[in-house]
C-alpha cells in the first residue's frame, strides 16, 4: 500500500501547515465537544457542559506539554545529545497529552470543587475520539510507523516530505491504534449502564489502551529500552498498574449500589 499524499497542507511563507496539525486541532475540537455534548445531553449529575468546557481550557495544554515530555522520553537516546530540541512542537506522544491532560483536569476539578470521577467518565469517551482523529494525522504525516513486514497492507510513504519510509514496507501501526481505539469506545459505551461506580469508566478505558498500547508497540518501530521493553511499554505497564489498584480502591470504598446506577441513558430526550 503506497501512501502518495503530500504531509503539507499549505504553506504560510516559511511556516509549513501539515494535516497532521490540522487533524491534531480536530481531534482536540471534536474529543472536547464529545465530552461537553454527553454532559449537557444526560446532565450527568452535578456535571454541567460548562463545567467539561472550562475543564478542558486547563486540560488540552497540560496535554500538550504531557505529550512533548513523553516524546522527549521515548525518543531519549536522540534528546540526550540534542538538549536544545527538548522545546519545541515537533514530536508528540499520545500517552503523555492522555496523561498530561487527565493530571491537569484532575488537579483543576479538585480546585473547584467539579466531581472528579463523573468528569474523568465523559472524558473518555472524549479522549477516544480526539485518538482517533489524531492517528489519522500520524498515518498521513507517515510517523509512528511500524516494523517491516510482508503483509499485504504493508504501507510505504512514497512523498518526499513524509516522514515514513519510502523503500520497505511497515506495519501501518497508526491504523492499528486507530482501530484499537474504536474497539475500546465500543466497549465502554457498552458498559455505561453496567458500570456503577464514577470513575470505573475512566479507569477501563485508561487500562485497556495500556494494554493496546503495549502489544501494538511490538510492531512500532522505536528503541528498546529494558529488558526488550520499549519506553511506551514501559509506561503502558506502569498506568496499567496504578489504574488496576485505583479500581480495586473505588470498589472497596464504595460498592455498587442504586444510588451509583450509571448516568449516560440512552432513553433520554
Amino acid at each position: 500500500m503506497d501512501i502518495g499524499v503530500d504531509p503539507v497542507l499549505f504553506n504560510l511563507g516559511s511556516l509549513e501547515i501539515r494535516w497532521y496539525g490540522v487533524m491534531v486541532a480536530l481531534a482536540v475540537l471534536f474529543g472536547v465537544s464529545v465530552s461537553a455534548i454527553l454532559a449537557k445531553k444526560e446532565g450527568l449529575g452535578n456535571l454541567t457542559q460548562n463545567q467539561v468546557l472550562s475543564v478542558a481550557i486547563w486540560a488540552v495544554p497540560g496535554g500538550v506539554i504531557g505529550a512533548r515530555l513523553i516524546h522527549v522520553f521515548d525518543e531519549w537516546s536522540y534528546f540526550v545529545d540534542h538538549p536544545s530540541d527538548i522545546i519545541g512542537g515537533e514530536g508528540m506522544g499520545i500517552f503523555g497529552a492522555i496523561l498530561g491532560g487527565t493530571i491537569t483536569a484532575v488537579i483543576y476539578a479538585r480546585i473547584v470543587g467539579i466531581p472528579i470521577g463523573r468528569l474523568c467518565d465523559v472524558g473518555a469517551f472524549g479522549l477516544l475520539v480526539a485518538q482517533a482523529i489524531g492517528r489519522v494525522g500520524c498515518f498521513v504525516n507517515g510517523c509512528c510507523y511500524g516494523t517491516t513486514t510482508d503483509l499485504p497492507w504493508g504501507t510505504v510513504w512514497t512523498h518526499p516530505d513524509s516522514y515514513g519510509p519510502v523503500i520497505e514496507a511497515v506495519h501501518p501501526t497508526q491504523i492499528y491504534e486507530l482501530l484499537f481505539d474504536l474497539v475500546i469506545f465500543g466497549l465502554i459505551w457498552s458498559l455505561r449502564h453496567r458500570i456503577k461506580i464514577p470513575g470505573a469508566i475512566y479507569l477501563i478505558y485508561i487500562s485497556a489502551y495500556s494494554i493496546g498500547r503495549f502489544m501494538l508497540s511490538f510492531w512500532r518501530e522505536n528503541e528498546e529500552a529494558f529488558l526488550g521493553l520499549q519506553q511506551a511499554q514501559l509506561v503502558s505497564l506502569v498506568v496499567l498498574v496504578v489504574a488496576v489498584g485505583l479500581m480495586v480502591y473505588l470498589y472497596r470504598k464504595e460498592p455498587p449500589g442504586p444510588e451509583n446506577m450509571a448516568y449516560i441513558d440512552d432513553t433520554a430526550s
